[in-house]
């Protein structure tokens, strides 16, 4: 136990866990445990409750991974949804209406308390994932996929997308992809165990036949989930072809085990993304329209707070964009049917070395024999084809430091009060929401983002956040100070917006 403090990351989904808190015996039952562990796990905690002398009212309490009580949470250091207590409350706000008691003075309390929930600002940052866990969720979350398909809007029609696109998306397109999933026995529990009990007295013919239809089970035992992407120029009516065509296809194909996750660019769930083992490429334009190009063009790789959220992104063909700290692909195309083209993998010189492998896979994967594949260090570029095809060799960044601190927070009262909550480390552009002020802080300056249909109350409000959120950093990282800085849409610098991957032109509202 490190510290003797407890963890949330102590807990492995496929063991059972006893926690003895003296007055709270809990039994903790991990998602993928065995069923023998499970039973065992339930009578040794009564037993251990027995043992010693305890208060009488102690329990012995069992937690489902994923429902477990918030008491049980509690004992955790940090766990992710446990909320830290107010200690902001004057003496004046603890003592009000003293002659009232039971249900009444819980409304008067309720309606009286602090109109404003800026929690979120005194939560810790989220830790990135290690890419070992991030390769074992991958891998846990690829034995359970049975197959996938993958369809692309063509004119007003879905056309089946071929297996060698996938992984290939294009901003101005939409893409369902259809996918199969076992779902794994333990997950079905106190149902079957009356049902098995009955199997069992009917002696050694019911036992082969209960054999036979227990290894029958797991493949009649599935779930399907429909992914539909959009990308960021493309157009709604994506969507309302799907719900009115494939849709209704699959409902019928796969009633009641149907599952649709509706998903926009760079905004997509990491189960999906976990598909494409981080070869996630993102073209600009059109699939069709994208073959004829001859303009020379610059992805870059960006890994956001986990490997699972690894994508490859096209960006304006600029060597100002360029970072010593991620690796990038720079395709210069030839007007000639024999060479398509020369691409280039670029490694920054402090880029990670797991990124700079990846680089060149996505490179092998984005182009084939047809195009000439190289791999350069940064300050080892060819000035006749790597300079020129970028456009010209510009002063860039040499650091990604702001990538250790960044935070995202919105700032919204859509919900009748004034409330903080911080987008997870994934963020994007689109998450920028014009009616809302958000707040980024990139270790040395916290950004006051305003958009342009916010009210004078969210400004002043958000305002007072921002002076709270950056005295509470002082006291935690005196070492590093941060300042204030007030941005409106459209007027972002390049501190800004370099925090977020593959940053362009705010999208219009779209059709």
């Amino acid at each position: 136990m490190p510290r003797m403090r407890l963890l949330q990351s102590l807990l492995d989904t496929r063991c059972v866990y006893i926690l003895d808190c003296w007055s709270d015996v809990f039994i903790w039952l991990g998602r993928k445990s065995p069923r023998l562990v499970r039973a065992a796990a339930l009578k040794l905690g009564q037993e251990l409750c027995g043992m010693l002398h305890r208060p009488r009212h102690a329990t012995v309490s069992r937690s489902l991974e994923g429902t477990e009580a918030q008491v049980f949470k509690a004992k955790f250091k940090n766990w992710d949804d446990v909320l830290m207590v107010d200690y902001t409350r004057n003496a004046e706000a603890v003592l009000q209406s003293p002659g009232l008691s039971g249900k009444v003075k819980r409304d008067a309390e309720k309606k009286d308390q602090m109109k404003a929930d800026l929690t979120a600002l005194f939560l810790p940052r989220q830790p990135p994932m290690s890419l070992a866990e991030a390769e074992q969720l991958m891998e846990e979350w690829n034995e359970d996929l049975d197959g996938m398909e993958g369809f692309v809007l063509e004119g007003k029609k879905f056309a089946r997308l071929p297996e060698e696109e996938f992984g290939h998306f294009y901003t101005q397109d939409c893409y369902v992809f259809l996918c199969r999933y076992w779902v794994p026995v333990e997950y079905e529990e106190e149902e079957k165990k009356e049902g098995k009990g009955e199997e069992k007295a009917e002696g050694k013919e019911g036992e082969e036949a209960t054999g036979e239809a227990e290894e029958k089970q797991p493949e009649e035992d599935f779930q399907c989930i429909v992914y539909f992407w959009q990308g960021r120029e493309a157009s709604n009516m994506g969507w309302l072809t799907f719900t009115f065509s494939l849709q209704k296809k699959f409902e019928s194909l796969f009633p009641g085990k149907l599952e649709v996750v509706r998903m926009t660019q760079q905004q997509e769930n990491p189960k999906f993304l976990s598909h494409f083992k981080r070869k996630f490429i993102i073209h600009r334009g059109k699939r069709k329209a994208a073959h004829g190009a001859v303009q020379p063009s610059l992805y870059q790789i960006r890994t956001n707070g986990s490997a699972l959220c690894t994508r490859c992104i096209q960006i304006n063909t600029d060597s100002s964009l360029l970072n010593s700290e991620f690796c990038f692909i720079l395709k210069v195309p030839f007007e000639s049917e024999d060479n398509q083209g020369i691409v280039y993998a670029w490694v920054g010189r402090a880029s990670d070395p797991d990124e700079a492998k990846l680089a060149e896979d996505i490179l092998n994967t984005m182009f084939d024999a047809s195009y000439s594949k190289q791999v350069i260090n940064e300050g080892e570029e060819p000035e006749n084809f790597f300079w020129v095809g970028i456009g010209a060799q510009k002063p860039y960044d040499d650091d990604a430091e702001y990538m250790k601190h960044t935070r995202l927070f919105r700032c919204s009262n859509e919900k009748g009060y004034f409330a903080v909550t911080e987008k997870c480390s994934d963020f994007c552009q689109d998450d920028l929401a014009d009616d809302d002020i958000m707040l980024l802080d990139n270790g040395q300056e916290v950004y006051m983002w305003v958009g342009t249909q916010t009210s004078q109350v969210e400004i002043k409000l958000s305002l007072k956040a921002c002076q709270v959120y950056i005295q509470h950093m002082r006291s935690k990282e005196h070492e590093r100070p941060r300042r204030l800085r007030l941005v409106r849409k459209g007027n972002e610098q390049h501190a800004f917006t370099r925090c977020f991957h593959a940053w362009s032109a705010f999208r219009k509202a779209l059709a």
